[in-house]
């Protein structure tokens, strides 16, 4: 699974609270999300480029990227998974687990020599998406 090569990678150059959302029923743009966090730019850097390279060594070429310049968020665009780099204050601000409430969010865990890949979360009836987002926008 492309989501789970992305968080074992991520998760190889120390990315934490890493999480898979599940998008395959909510967005027909991308099936996953692959969201973690950096404490510093330089961190955020090294983690997407160990995320690119890590698979480009595997034969798994980005579709496009961004966000390499600013290392506040970058963004690594696989087609069918979309990874997301966040420095820890960016991911606070645009927080994609609430925007994305009402998927399957799964968090990732390190075992060892691999990830882990915990059960979704049940979302409190509170934490769906707000009255500014309607269900049937498309994001």
């Amino acid at each position: 699974m492309l989501a789970k090569k992305i968080a074992e990678q991520a998760i190889a150059k120390k990315a934490h609270d890493v999480v898979l959302i599940d998008l395959r029923k909510k967005s027909s743009a991308t099936d996953f999300f692959v969201v973690c966090t950096g404490d510093s730019e330089t961190q955020v850097k090294a983690i997407a480029e160990g995320i690119r390279d890590g698979l480009d060594e595997k034969g798994l070429r980005v579709w496009h990227a961004e966000g390499f310049q600013a290392r506040q968020w970058v963004l690594l665009d696989y087609v069918d998974v979309v990874a997301h780099v966040f420095h820890k204050d960016v991911r606070n601000f645009y927080n994609l687990e609430r925007l994305w409430s009402d998927a399957k969010i799964h968090p990732v865990e390190d075992s060892g020599k691999t990830v882990k890949i915990l059960p979704a979360k049940t979302a409190s009836p509170r934490s769906s998406r707000s009255s500014r987002f309607p269900r049937s926008a498309s994001i």
